[in-house]
């Protein structure tokens, strides 16, 4: 574990912070923090940062109460800039934005940006706003029975296709599957975040299972 000692502040004593939301990876903000903001935050577990505008210490969701929970922080290669994992209480930027990046400057045409939360808000969207000829939309319409069949038959395929060992088949049908698992959660109303957790908590448990079975 890195000391803070070893960490390389700049000529005002300052090291950048990249805020990152530990469960969508997006960047939330960039601030800075000195060596006492950075021990406050260590001893809270809660992001503290050096002000540069108004030169002072400032504990992020004392006023707002959007609190960031700490995950973790790491240092880059050359120990003079920080990536601080948090779980935030609500939005980072002061304009009310869940981050503080939202301009965009430029877009490729040929690469285009994906994420599973990306995905989930589209397949929300098309619960709330109906879109005429939509698959998706298709599917909220019949309803719960229709969406638990497809899972059901997208299952088979994925088994089927890794029987067959079958990769590139089998990585089409497991897509196939998480996409109609995501209709199934929005349509109960389960978020990635409640996944995430529980896939969090079991990762604790297995831990523990694995100590148990070890122990004469």
């Amino acid at each position: 574990m890195l000391n803070i000692e070893e960490l390389k502040f700049d000529e005002k004593g300052l090291i950048p912070a990249i805020v990152v939301d530990s469960v969508s990876k997006k960047v939330l903000t960039l601030a800075y923090m000195n060596k006492e903001s950075l021990s406050i935050s260590i001893e809270k577990g809660l992001t503290c940062f050096f002000s540069r505008s108004r030169q002072e210490l400032w504990l992020k969701g004392e006023t707002s109460k959007n609190y960031q929970h700490i995950v973790s922080i790491t240092a880059d290669c050359d120990n003079d800039a920080l990536v601080v994992m948090v779980e935030p209480d609500g939005p980072a930027c002061h304009t009310g934005s869940f981050s503080c990046f939202t301009k965009p400057v430029f877009e490729s045409n040929e690469r285009h940006e994906f994420s599973y939360e990306m995905l989930m808000e589209l397949i929300k969207g098309r619960k709330t706003e109906k879109k005429e000829g939509s698959y998706t939309t298709y599917l909220f319409e019949k309803g719960l029975d229709k969406i638990l069949k497809k899972v059901g038959e997208e299952s088979t395929e994925v088994i089927i296709a890794a029987k067959s060992n079958d990769k590139a088949e089998t990585i089409y049908e497991i897509a196939d599957l998480a996409y109609h698992v995501m209709v199934l959660m929005i349509e109960a109303g389960i978020s990635l975040e409640d996944i995430h957790k529980e896939l969090a908590s079991r990762h604790i448990i297995d831990k523990k299972v694995k100590q148990e079975k070890m122990t004469p």
